[in-house]
């Protein structure tokens, strides 16, 4: 690489965001690393711990256009993609954008709609692009999708298909602040802390310049057997139904890629994939009935299995 953006911008960037969301860098740091990996972030949480400000700081400081959308059982799928309106003065169709076309959508409580809304969504963020009335729209690049969900069991939910959560190539929570970070919380008066307040530290350009810098970084061909060996071991396991996809293996690629950049190394190391492993592979697996009987969750399962893996070879 001729120059380093993650050691300066993007940990700027990150800092920023901290002043916002006080005591949740992991979760900032995640957010960050699926961004440069160009995936899309699903965050499973209780209301009120701050994914709209989470949302609109990583919009602010990335300086992208942002949208959010309320997802309810009446919202339709012309409401993300689009429509045409007719207009009598001209006798013609004029097109109204839905809420995909922006660079960073909020998609609030997205197992709350129907799932023909949900598949929309899912769609663009898969494609790239959208289709109303016969013709191809390219949605901006960068493109981001943060999807919120409430936890399964609340009321007026339905979980999202194994396929579509596949779509997201993290999942994670924020969880409450401990003790610490929510009296100095208090004491900053951070929960009125306006957005406004926070600046901008990447440009649009910035970002698509460090994607492609990640896409450069080098993965020995031990480091992507090692990959795989992973992704079959989660396919054999008697304690997962389904274990993690194809398109999994590419997630968990791309996620390590991104996190040695931002741990600026252009090469990836087995201990990228441990960083990402279960933010990446969490929400791709499914529990077999023996581990439900057994009470075995799913991160117990996939940190046995990953520790159960050799190292590549130089890594040993």
């Amino acid at each position: 690489m001729k120059e380093v953006f993650a050691s300066s911008q993007a940990q700027e960037a990150m800092d920023e965001i901290k002043k916002v969301m006080v005591g949740k860098d992991r979760v900032i740091r995640q957010m960050m690393t699926a961004i440069l990996a160009g995936g899309h972030i699903l965050i499973e949480d209780i209301p009120g711990v701050g994914k709209t400000t989470l949302a609109l700081a990583f919009s602010k400081v990335l300086d992208l256009q942002y949208k959010r959308i309320q997802f309810t059982p009446d919202v339709m799928p012309s409401d993300i993609v689009g429509f045409s309106v007719y207009q009598p003065d001209t006798g013609e169709f004029q097109f109204q954008e839905g809420a995909a076309m922006t660079n960073l959508l909020l998609a609030d409580e997205i197992n709350r709609t129907s799932p023909k809304t949900q598949a929309a969504l899912l769609e663009a963020m898969e494609e790239g692009k959208i289709t109303t009335d016969g013709k191809t729209r390219m949605l901006p690049d960068p493109y981001v999708v943060i999807a919120t969900q409430n936890p399964m069991g609340s009321i007026g939910t339905q979980s999202l298909p194994e396929s579509q959560l596949d779509r997201f190539m993290i999942c994670t929570s924020i969880g409450y602040p401990d003790q610490e970070s929510e009296v100095a919380m208090l004491k900053q008066q951070q929960v009125n802390l306006s957005i406004d307040q926070i600046e901008e530290k990447v440009t649009m350009e910035e970002l698509r310049l460090m994607r492609r810098e990640v896409a450069l970084v080098y993965v020995h061909d031990d480091v992507l057997n090692y990959i795989v060996s992973i992704a079959n071991a989660t396919r054999k396991s008697r304690f997962l139904a389904f274990g993690i996809s194809p398109r999994g293996t590419i997630a968990m690629l791309q996620m390590a890629k991104a996190n040695a950049y931002l741990c600026d190394r252009d090469y990836v190391v087995p201990g990228d994939l441990k960083d990402i492993f279960y933010v990446t592979a969490g929400h791709r697996v499914l529990l077999s009935k023996e581990a439900k009987i057994q009470k075995k969750a799913a991160e117990e399962i996939l940190k046995e299995i990953l520790e159960a893996t050799p190292l590549p070879k130089g890594n040993r």
